[in-house]
């Protein structure tokens, strides 16, 4: 089978390999479509946290079931899934209180462990969600949707307050549309002209600039560490701050601004058991995938065009075909 490598930063390797070896509870699937994150893309770039090579990356999956474990596991062969590419021990303290995105020990599949851009993979047979009306492009997204929704969780705003979306690349753009279905009153801040007209299609308010407003939540998508720093200034009082994307650089701000707000920071990592709840929203209109996929590559042109994607200033979300 095809298999396609990150080798170091800056170099994919495309190989042919076996096919996996299926352990006892695992399915056997085929990979169909891999949605490119970010996480892809700075570890290409080599400024990726948490991060070693050579890796086979891909977490982002629409897949097709060939084969399944014996037992009532709710997955047939034939079956169009998504999968949870969350690795968790399920005994550790955080797993134990049900924060299973937070586990001691998490892999994730396609950062910690290998993942998915190779045509089959073997992969726990309770990690897959299936979908009978999500097509396979719907399926490789609920893992960035799933990622805004719990990011919305964890600010826990009331409907009607003021929010604010800072970075409207695919996180952003989650971030914004599980914001707007909580009843949010969302403005997203983003430079780039194509993005601010995509956030337009969402019924969301898009500025390339903020003056001295301030929000009643504000969540940082952007990966950056001044806008990061910047988002501080943002937070009204009593509000509260979530940063979604993460950098590897210190994250500083200004002490007493923090008190005399009394702002409340929140990290948000990954997504916990949101799944089920995603695909359904996508399945009954609430979540409007359309306007998403930007640019599409087959899996064996991945070691020629992906180092040309961050520079196209039309991407959103890049899809590989398998």
């Amino acid at each position: 089978m095809h298999q396609v490598t990150l080798a170091e930063p800056g170099r994919f390797v495309l190989k042919e390999a076996d096919e996996p070896t299926v352990l006892p509870g695992e399915a056997l699937v085929r990979i169909r479509r891999i949605g490119v994150c970010g996480t892809d893309l700075h570890a290409f770039a080599g400024r990726q946290p948490f991060f070693t090579y050579p890796r086979i990356l891909g977490h982002e999956l629409g897949v097709e079931v060939l084969t399944v474990p014996s037992g009532d596991h709710g997955i047939q062969p034939g079956d169009r899934c998504c999968i949870e590419p969350y690795l968790n021990c399920g005994t550790c303290r955080p797993c134990t209180k049900g924060k299973p995105n937070c586990c001691e020990t998490l892999k994730v599949l396609g950062v910690h462990t290998d993942g998915g851009m190779q045509e089959f993979f073997s992969v726990p047979v309770e990690r897959l969600y299936k979908s009978e009306k999500l097509t396979l492009d719907q399926l490789a997204l609920v893992e960035t949707l799933g990622i805004g929704q719990h990011a919305v969780q964890r600010a826990a705003f009331e409907p009607g307050e003021h929010v604010l979306v800072v970075g409207a690349g695919p996180i952003g753009l989650a971030v914004l549309q599980f914001a707007t279905v909580a009843g949010g009153n969302v403005t997203v801040l983003e430079k780039n002209p194509n993005r601010l007209k995509l956030t337009e299609r969402f019924g969301a308010k898009a500025v390339p600039e903020i003056g001295n407003e301030l929000f009643d939540v504000v969540f940082d998508a952007t990966g950056n560490q001044a806008a990061m720093q910047a988002s501080f200034e943002r937070v009204g009082f009593g509000g509260t701050l979530v940063f979604v994307g993460l950098v590897l650089n210190s994250i500083t701000f200004d002490d007493p601004l923090f008190h005399r707000r009394e702002m409340t920071i929140r990290a948000s990592r990954n997504s916990a058991g949101a799944f089920p709840e995603i695909i359904r929203r996508i399945e009954t209109g609430l979540i409007d995938t359309t306007p998403w996929i930007t640019h599409r590559v087959g899996l064996t042109d991945v070691p020629a065009v992906f180092g040309g994607l961050p520079a196209d200033p039309g991407l959103v979300k890049a899809m590989i075909e398998v």
